[in-house]
């Protein structure tokens, strides 16, 4: 099966500073950029044909309500100003959530006194968040905290301060999985306390997968997603033959290492691996696919 460079996403974890380009131990070949040496990685990558970037900001303060995730200039809206300057054709998509910038490392606001999530607080600093990434010029916002109603709240608050063009991607079927190890490594948003089952999804239960989807398209999203991917290939197949509507999946930071370090020890040939990986992804029915392998793709393809 034939991939399509349009298809695929690239991430970037970016954080503040200057000429920063950081390994990540347990996330072979993927880095933590300061704003300036980000762009020169996506020169080469906007030179490869990839088309659009997914960004993740890294906190360097933390408190219990992720203020920097919604503060006016954070280290998302710094990047995503300088990508639009100097590559304006280039789509920019944004994490939306609070993980990376929360003491306590859950996607939403705590209750007072409690461990559960404060839905409205959480939903007011989401579209906050979302406002200031659109203000800075990201073509798409993408709420990742599986908050309900977390994709009409940020519709009708892009709509209402003038950013009917900006998009959404939701994260519509995300599930409580074990596979994010090597992100939560990257962007240090493991939960300080109990895990996030209470808001992501049973990795048993279809059912639940598919009507957050429905829910997602109901309150306005331009496209929906499954994350992660290779591990629910049926979801994406089902939810594929179920909604005639764009849709996304991810194929997530612990899909992406397995393969890493097994081509590292010599179990299988790195490139044959992920072009059929990508290949199955695409076959279940994803139009788009998010990857950490879209680089390697690219170079593979124009070599």
């Amino acid at each position: 099966m034939s991939i399509n460079l349009a298809e695929l996403i690239y991430q970037y974890f970016v954080k503040a500073g200057k000429d920063k380009k950081e390994k990540i131990a347990s996330f072979p070949g993927v880095f933590r950029f300061s704003p300036d040496r980000l762009l020169k990685d996506i020169a080469e990558i906007r030179a490869s044909g990839l088309s659009r970037v997914l960004l993740f900001g890294i906190a360097d303060k933390k408190n219990s309500l992720g203020s920097q995730a919604y503060a006016e200039k954070n280290i998302v809206t710094q990047a995503v100003k300088k990508i639009k300057s100097e590559f304006p054709d280039l789509e920019v998509i944004t994490d939306v959530c609070l993980c990376a910038y929360t003491s306590h490392g859950h996607c939403g606001i705590l209750k007072d006194g409690s461990r559960g999530i404060d839905h409205k607080k959480t939903l007011q600093a989401l579209e906050k968040t979302a406002l200031t990434h659109a203000a800075a010029g990201a073509d798409w916002v993408a709420p990742s905290a599986m908050a309900k109603e977390q994709v009409a709240a940020i519709r009708a608050a892009l709509d209402k301060n003038g950013f009917k063009r900006v998009k959404i991607l939701g994260y519509s079927a995300k599930f409580a999985s074990n596979f994010y190890g090597p992100f939560r490594q990257a962007a240090d948003s493991a939960p300080k306390f109990g895990d996030r089952r209470a808001y992501q999804l049973d990795f048993n239960d279809t059912q639940a997968a598919l009507k957050e989807i429905k829910a997602d398209i109901s309150e306005g999203a331009d496209v929906v997603m499954v994350k992660p991917a290779l591990g629910y290939l049926d979801v994406i197949k089902e939810a594929r033959q179920r909604f005639k509507f764009p849709l996304a999946a991810f194929n997530v930071s612990g899909e992406y290492s397995f393969v890493k370090y097994g081509a590292r020890k010599g179990l299988w040939d790195e490139q044959k691996m992920t072009l059929e990986i990508i290949a199955a992804i695409k076959r279940s029915g994803a139009d788009w696919i998010i990857s950490y392998h879209s680089k390697d793709i690219a170079g593979w393809k124009n070599a």
